[in-house]
């Protein structure tokens, strides 16, 4: 069974072979010296097989954090390239046809035909033609090594002697010039091109007169370019290190990963031998006994050729460090689905790693070839290529720091675009770019350039002041809240407001049996009536929450839309939940209005006609605010006009219209019931941060900035800017309209209408979840916006929920900054602010770091940044209104506290991040806020009379009946 398809079709095969030259030639290419300092050791193998339940038991969500550390001082940072991907100068300098050229060359164009594409290898990138171009590229990266392959049709034309005079001047001129710069060349002998000549008369690899030419290659290379690899270093081995090691030479492996179905015996088993098929075929033999893994063994029989003891022992130990590659074509693309025995592949370079280091005794470790790849149509912004790379290069730190893993060396693969095997031009790998049409093919650094670049300057990922929480406290009075959409209302009366008369069958059913015809008395219905409230009121206490935030259901208060038909018993249940909210001491944040999918949350009959795209919906709105802040006005302080109205699902003449009643109802809070029930109110905008994918790219940064005016700018800007959209909005959309491909038009507010809009608002209230990165380059049609022009980017070295949701504490603060730098030093409320656990304990960890770093980056923007924040609210209550984001859970009737929501009272109850140096806070004891309390606070007067007198009574009875007593005792 062969491991990669690539021997089909007239390229070299892939058997085993029995001797370590041969076996080095093979698909892993060979490198020459790069000697290290330490002696590989012989281990039994199969020690691997942890690797999987070890990492099951890392600390989550700690484990998966980004790692802000240096790598060690000497670590080794370069860039490779091979042969064939990048040289062309196919038929120049007496170069003589590979496999490759006679697998991808197509023929000429005809006469008159349009020209085609470019042909495999024949020019790829001319680096045969442009050294001195590449060599520049090298130095503006500041690399200290560099890996390239030698093409030996080059160098030996026909495969065999005598050398061409050419392709040696070629390659010393290219090593000549390293050495001037001070980059240390890694130089791999084979990298897939073996000479057609060869092919053709011996049959490639299967042939067994193939190791000997090999050798007779190697020992070319060695003579003419021995003396330029590595001179200080070399000698450095060779005094000190080569008596004990006798090597110089290591191969080149590539390797996938693979991560079991269910964490199972059978399945971690069927991992490992994965992983034997892939590595362990080359691995094994040279790292430990010089023959096949037992499991290939075991199952592939006779199919394995056997090695005599004298080739296991001229195998065994001819590598002086494990030569790794890892990436998307060599690693994943090309692997057989045989091999994965039915487990799942993975991305984890941390795990392949660990594994190589337990599988083979720890071996010294150079990553010789790593990336990912973009569209063949990215040309500088390559986002995508940034994220991959910053993964692995995290995950090889997190290996060296965290595992004991030891790595010295990190190749980026490639230093330029070029042909990338079978997905030719469709995908590009390099740091620069390579414009392959063009004549002169300069190199263009794409962003990933200046991320490597510095990178590299800093080795590694230094912690920043910025990434270090901070201690410190809140003010005094700030809103600690938490969130429910929508309370849970059960207006089911308790037995005490039953008229009704029931007899008791003891005898019989044992139940209540009605008498009809018979009533009681009625009573006045009570707050107490309503079991539901008190215990949804007990809960809230447990959190220590001083404000609580839920929405009214405009669709069931007023069902058709207006005052002809009141819900009057859901009215009597909101005031009961709010006035019991108020006697325990928690401010009740009331929104009028929250969309939801059904019907937008609106009564039917508006809904049906229009809903906010009706301008009646508008003044429908108004009547309803007006009922509501009159009915429960005297319980509620703290009103939204709307909250989270979602733009992506909001035509621009809904939004207008939404503007609009918002406005209104500002307006009429304002006049008709301010001065009476001294309330505050205003909007609740969704606002996730949106942060450019290349932070070195403008183009990016424009995005980012037009994507902010549409997501937020677009019903922000009138209330809290100049009373009209974002110019940038109104720009883009004049853009795009012009040229006919979309007709969206943005309406116009009349002066009125912007007067009355300008400032409608007494703060600003936000609900943040998330941060999206966004770039400018179309790489992934399914995310990409072709209205907006924007590309959605994953940074997968972020955290993300069970439902993919990105946690990145950081964003807050840039959020908080960016309004504060929009609209000046308004009041901000984070209205909401949370993350699902898919009702897993485990994910509740998460939620933990979740509240502990956002808090602490809002903390942050207050102190550091100056932002007038006053409070701060966790989205949401229990799992039974809002399934998996509760900070309760809620299974079998029954509410019980998550861990997350202990975590959030201790922060409550510490008003922040208090520590040893922080001055204490001394904040005036708050008086609860019911009415009833108002009242009788201001007849404090009265109230002490009437004490006095209720007291003098008390003593007067009781002395009355103590000289009764006596009188009674004396006549007896």
């Amino acid at each position: 069974m062969g491991r990669r398809g690539a021997g089909r079709r007239g390229l070299p095969s892939r058997s085993p072979a029995g001797s370590m030259a041969l076996a080095a030639s093979l698909l892993p290419p060979l490198l020459l010296l790069l000697p290290l300092l330490g002696r590989p050791g012989l281990g039994a193998p199969g020690q691997g097989a942890g690797t999987w339940s070890r990492f099951a038991r890392l600390p989550y969500p700690q484990d998966q954090l980004f790692l802000h550390d240096t790598f060690p001082d000497g670590f080794l940072w370069g860039a490779g390239s091979a042969a064939y991907q990048t040289e062309g100068g196919w038929r120049q300098g007496g170069k003589g046809a590979s496999v490759w050229d006679t697998f991808a060359h197509r023929p000429a164009t005809p006469p008159g035909a349009a020209p085609p594409g470019p042909v495999g290898g024949d020019v790829a990138s001319d680096s045969y033609n442009n050294l001195f171009r590449d060599v520049e590229g090298l130095r503006r990266l500041g690399v200290s090594h560099y890996r390239f392959s030698l093409s030996w049709a080059r160098l030996l034309p026909n495969g065999t002697a005598p050398p061409n005079p050419a392709g040696l001047a070629h390659y010393g001129r290219l090593l000549a010039r390293l050495r001037e710069l001070g980059v240390e060349p890694v130089v791999t002998l084979y990298h897939w091109d073996l000479p057609q000549a060869l092919q053709d008369a011996f049959g490639g690899w299967a042939s067994p007169v193939l190791p000997r030419l090999f050798r007779d290659y190697a020992e070319l290379c060695f003579r003419h370019f021995g003396g330029q690899a590595h001179a200080k270093v070399w000698h450095l081995y060779n005094d000190h290190f080569r008596p004990a090691q006798r090597g110089k030479v290591s191969i080149a492996l590539s390797s996938h990963w693979i991560k079991p179905q269910h964490m199972t015996e059978k399945n971690i088993k069927e991992c490992q031998k994965s992983l034997d098929f892939v590595l362990g075929w080359f691995a094994k033999p040279i790292f430990i006994d010089g023959d096949y893994p037992e499991s290939m063994r075991s199952n592939l029989s006779s199919l394995l050729p056997e090695f005599s003891e004298a080739e296991k022992k001229y195998i065994k130990g001819t590598a002086d460090f494990f030569a790794i590659s890892f990436g998307a074509t060599l690693s994943f693309q090309l692997l057989d689905s045989h091999m994965k025995f039915q487990q799942l592949e993975s991305i984890s370079l941390r795990q392949l790693l660990y594994w190589i280091n337990s599988e083979y005794n720890n071996p010294q470790i150079f990553i010789v070839e790593n990336s990912w790849f973009v569209s063949g149509t990215t040309k500088k912004d390559d986002a995508k290529y940034i994220y991959y790379l910053k993964k692995f290069i995290m995950e090889t730190l997190k290996a060296i720091r965290y595992d004991g893993v030891n790595v010295f060396g990190y190749t980026v693969w490639s230093l330029l675009d070029g042909f990338e095997w079978h997905r030719g031009y469709s995908i590009r790998r390099g740091l620069f770019y390579v414009d392959f049409q063009s004549y002169d093919k300069k190199l263009i650094p794409k962003s990933s350039v200046l991320f490597y670049q510095k990178l590299i300057e800093k080795n590694g990922f230094p912690p920043l002041p910025e990434n270090q929480p901070i201690e410190g406290l809140f003010p005094c009075g700030f809103a600690w809240g938490i969130v429910d959409n929508y309370i849970q209302v059960d207006t089911t009366p308790a037995q005490f407001v039953d008229p009704s008369v029931y007899v008791w069958d003891v005898h019989h059913s044992k139940k209540l049996i009605k008498v009809d015809g018979v009533y009681a008395s009625k009573r006045k219905r009570h707050c107490v009536d309503f079991a539901a409230i008190r215990l949804q009121i007990s809960l809230l206490q447990e959190m220590h929450v001083t404000h609580f935030h839920f929405s009214l259901k405009w669709s069931l208060i007023l069902p058709l839309g207006n005052l002809s038909l009141i819900n009057h018993t859901l009215v009597h249940y909101y005031q009961c939940f709010a006035s019991e909210l108020l006697r325990v001491n928690i401010t009740p944040v009331v929104a009028l209005w929250q969309p939801m999918i059904e019907n937008q949350e609106l009564p039917v009959s508006l809904a049906k006609y229009g809903a906010w795209e009706n301008t009646e919906t508008v003044q429908a709105f108004v009547e309803y605010a007006r009922f509501c802040f009159t009915s429960l006005g005297d319980h509620v302080k703290f009103w939204i006009t709307m909250n989270e109205p979602s733009v992506k699902n909001l035509t621009y003449t809904a939004g207008h219209n939404l503007l609009k009643a918002h406005a209104k109802v500002w307006h009429l809070y304002d006049k008709e019931f301010r001065r009476s029930q001294k309330g505050k109110i205003s909007i609740a905008l969704q606002a996730d941060w949106v942060e450019p994918a290349c932070p070195f790219s403008r183009n990016d940064q424009e995005v980012a900035d037009r994507i902010l005016e549409f997501d937020i700018g677009w019903l922000a800007e009138p209330i809290f800017g100049n009373g009209d959209y974002p110019e940038v909005m109104r720009a883009w959309l004049h853009r795009i309209n012009g040229v006919d491909l979309y007709n969206f038009h943005l309406p116009y507010f009349s002066e009125d209408e912007k007067k009355l809009i300008q400032g409608s608002f007494d703060f600003f209230a936000l609900s943040h979840y998330t941060t999206t990165l966004v770039g400018s380059e179309k790489e992934d049609a399914v995310k990409y916006d072709h209205f907006l022009e924007v590309q959605m980017i994953n940074d997968i070295t972020w955290l993300h929920s069970p439902s993919r949701a990105a946690v990145v504490p950081w964003g807050l603060r840039k959020l908080l900054t960016w309004v504060k730098s929009k609209y000046g030093d308004v009041p901000v409320y984070v209205m909401a602010n949370g993350i699902d656990d898919g009702q897993n304990m485990v994910h509740d960890k998460l939620r933990v770091y979740y509240i502990q770093n956002y808090i602490n980056e809002a903390l942050k923007a207050y102190t550091l940044d100056d932002v007038n924040l006053q409070g701060y609210f966790v989205y949401s209550f229990n799992d039974k209104t809002a399934p998996k984001y509760g900070l309760y859970s809620y299974v079998a009737n029954q509410y019980e506290p998550k861990p997350s929501l202990n975590h959030y009272r201790e922060i409550i109850d510490n008003n922040g991040f208090p520590g040893p140096e922080t001055p204490e806070l001394l904040c005036p004891e708050e008086v609860a806020l019911c009415p009833e309390c108002h009242f009788f606070r201001k007849r404090k007067s009265l109230l002490a009379f009437i004490s006095f007198i209720f007291v003098a009574f008390i003593v007067t009875i009781l002395f009355i009946t103590y000289y009764s007593k006596r009188v009674e005792r004396r006549y007896k």
